[in-house]
């Protein structure tokens, strides 16, 4: 059974690439600038459910395939996203391997290279953790949803920092991939409810918009510092009770549903509207972004604050995000009209281990 796109989906995976982007533009120009903008709030805000959100819409329609043959499985959840980490991989290290290289010497670039198979490179470490999830959610699923879900959770409250990427954010992230598998009916039942009752549903985001503020800017009290972890500190984070065991991992919940939310409810705007149009292509063309999004983003930040035409970080920051989305969008549409380069974000027929029909869909759509 293959999945259909619904729009408040696409709608939502269109919102998280861009709070994804926003979070490596802002704090790549506040870094160089050596000063916080005003976008610097907006990061703040969204780190709670910033990662939290997309992992969970990953895993919504995983129910529908995950019991397909095995061969079949590993070809879309593991091959599938393998080849684009090790393509877009090479590619971003043609960028950096001139850097590594007048630091380390040509054995630095190879070490680094190769490093990045066992350590994710930079952005790449959702594709990269991403076969993990489908995999180990295959070989669970037949465990009690409950007990799974209380590991998963037990994970995210716990202070795993071993400094390997992989074990950090699978212990931190899986619950909300597995909870967008697990508990997709009801996301998808609730996400329906509150296309027919807009107001309420306003209401409610109004509610969790306070709670994620307060919790978000309120600084911990002396006595619960000590619960802090370095992390705390780390991609916006501002130290406040957001950054707390539990806390957070309600927050992440919340904040991902209040994304699945707001998308349902934009989704009753008009297919024509802009605004619905603009945001529905991006989540169906999501991972275009999220492969391609470094070099637009880089370009925009030097060239910004180099020229001194602006001086406001907060607003550089604005203009790099935006650049890190456009940039992209520009790079598909250059691909789809000119024929070369396709395989930048499509699979060749080389790289498919299964011959089976499968659907032509947008780019990399998750399938």
């Amino acid at each position: 059974m293959e999945k259909q796109r619904i729009d408040w989906v696409d709608i939502a995976k269109g919102m998280c690439i861009i709070f994804v982007v926003m979070m490596h533009s802002t704090l790549g120009v506040e870094k160089a600038a050596g000063a916080e903008g005003w976008m610097h709030y907006v990061v703040a805000f969204a780190k709670p459910f910033r990662m939290p959100d997309f992992f969970m819409i990953s895993g919504l329609f995983l129910g529908l395939v995950i019991d397909r043959p095995w061969r079949r499985y590993i070809d879309r959840k593991v091959v599938h996203f393998l080849y684009f980490y090790i393509l877009w991989l090479t590619i971003q290290f043609l960028f950096k391997a001139p850097g590594i290289a007048a630091e380390e010497g040509a054995g630095g670039v190879a070490s680094a290279y190769l490093m990045s198979f066992v350590e994710p490179f930079g952005t790449l470490w959702f594709i990269y953790i991403l076969p993990v999830f489908f995999l180990v959610t295959r070989l669970v699923r037949r465990v009690p949803v409950w007990l799974v879900f209380a590991a998963l959770a037990l994970f995210e409250t716990l202070p795993i920092h071993t400094g390997w990427t992989m074990i950090d954010e699978f212990c931190g992230r899986f619950v909300y991939f597995f909870a967008g598998y697990a508990f997709a009916p009801f996301i998808f039942s609730a996400a329906n409810w509150l296309r027919q009752r807009p107001l309420i549903g306003l209401a409610g985001l109004a509610a969790w918009a306070a709670a994620e503020y307060l919790l978000v800017f309120t600084p911990v009290p002396p006595m619960l510092s000590s619960l802090l972890t370095p992390e705390a500190f780390m991609a916006g984070g501002r130290g406040g009770w957001s950054e707390l065991p539990l806390v957070s991992l309600f927050l992440g919940l919340a904040g991902a549903f209040a994304i699945v939310a707001t998308a349902a409810l934009l989704s009753l705007l008009a297919e024509a509207n802009p605004l619905h149009r603009a945001l529905s292509w991006l989540g169906a063309h999501s991972i275009v972004v999220y492969l391609a999004f470094f070099l637009p983003m880089a370009v925009a930040r030097t060239v910004l604050l180099k020229s001194g035409i602006i001086t406001d970080v907060g607003t550089i920051s604005f203009l790099t995000t935006a650049s890190g989305v456009v940039g992209p969008v520009i790079l598909y549409a250059l691909v789809q009209w000119s024929g070369y380069g396709r395989f930048l974000f499509r699979r060749p027929a080389w790289a498919i281990i299964d011959r089976a029909p499968q659907k032509k869909t947008a780019a990399v759509a998750a399938e």
